[in-house]
């Protein structure tokens, strides 16, 4: 990759985890994703990691909630961005996760690609806030990979180590994973790889050539990791599931914000924005498979 190459803006609208407590702006209703679509799309995003929520905010992995928030972007802000599903869970059967891909077609899903210890470390209590051990074996990592190239679903994989990279030759090698890739680099979750741009330049040299990459940084370390993403040549995902924060220490009022100085960040460097068709075409996505309903 080159300077002049365009960037695909991915925003991970709502994550699973924090809630209107923590950032008022977390969208939970239908309506409310939409809303955050369309602040998104202005901004110039074109891509937007969706994990499901019911209407009071709990994390949902039923097919109607998902439908029902990708319906309303849709009709929101029609094709101009790329909806991506999350499959990363704990405790909910593959077959369940593969349900709502099955049903609602989305044009990506994120796949793990690695399992981990997952935690979050407290240095003013010396403790660990939460610590809990990611399962994604092999088996399953298959079992997804395959129902999502019967589906036409491109996959993203994230990988949150150098193991998680090298963890993609072997399922090439097998003819189950399909080239060119769509990877993410995840950094700062604690039992993952540190967040520093040299960490990252690592982590992007073990990526099969050919592929399209992105960082995923979590927490305030973010603004540096995309900084780090933009000089190397990748993509970059901001939003409030990763992080709550602009550089100025800020809370984010907005997807919308943290998008736009995603953009001025990507301009600053020399880059530009992708378009939701170039990003279609730099993520391999073979075409957009659409929503039954």
């Amino acid at each position: 990759m080159s300077l002049d190459d365009p960037v695909v803006i991915t925003c991970s609208i709502s994550g699973a985890i924090a809630n209107r407590e923590q950032c008022p702006a977390i969208p939970y209703t239908p309506e409310e994703y939409a809303a955050e679509a369309r602040r998104i799309v202005d901004e110039g995003g074109v891509h937007i990691h969706i994990h499901a929520r019911k209407p009071d905010g709990t994390p949902s992995y039923e097919i109607e909630d998902f439908a029902a928030i990708t319906a309303a972007i849709r009709a929101e802000v029609g094709d101009a961005v790329i909806v991506n599903y999350s499959t990363g869970t704990i405790g909910v059967p593959v077959a369940k996760r593969i349900e709502y891909l099955r049903e609602c077609r989305p044009e990506v899903a994120a796949l793990n690609m690695g399992s981990m210890n997952y935690a979050k470390y407290s240095r003013s209590r010396k403790q660990f806030v939460f610590d809990m051990v990611f399962e994604n074996p092999f088996s399953e990592i298959i079992e997804l990979l395959e129902a999502m190239n019967e589906l036409g679903i491109k996959p993203e994989h994230e990988c949150f180590d150098v193991g998680h990279v090298g963890s993609l030759a072997p399922l090439i090698d097998m003819g189950v994973l399909r080239t060119p890739l769509h990877v993410d680099c995840v950094m700062g979750v604690v039992g993952g790889i540190p967040p520093t741009a040299r960490n990252l330049a690592a982590m992007v040299e073990n990526i099969p050539a050919g592929s399209h990459w992105g960082v995923i940084g979590i927490s305030r370390d973010q603004w540096m990791l995309v900084a780090a993403a933009l000089t190397l040549g990748g993509s970059i995902r901001v939003g409030l599931e990763d992080n709550l924060y602009l550089p100025d220490g800020r809370m984010a009022a907005s997807n919308g914000e943290l998008i736009a100085k995603a953009r001025q960040m990507t301009e600053d460097v020399g880059r530009r924005p992708a378009t939701v068709g170039e990003a279609r075409a730099m993520l391999g996505i073979v075409q957009a498979a659409g929503s039954p309903a």
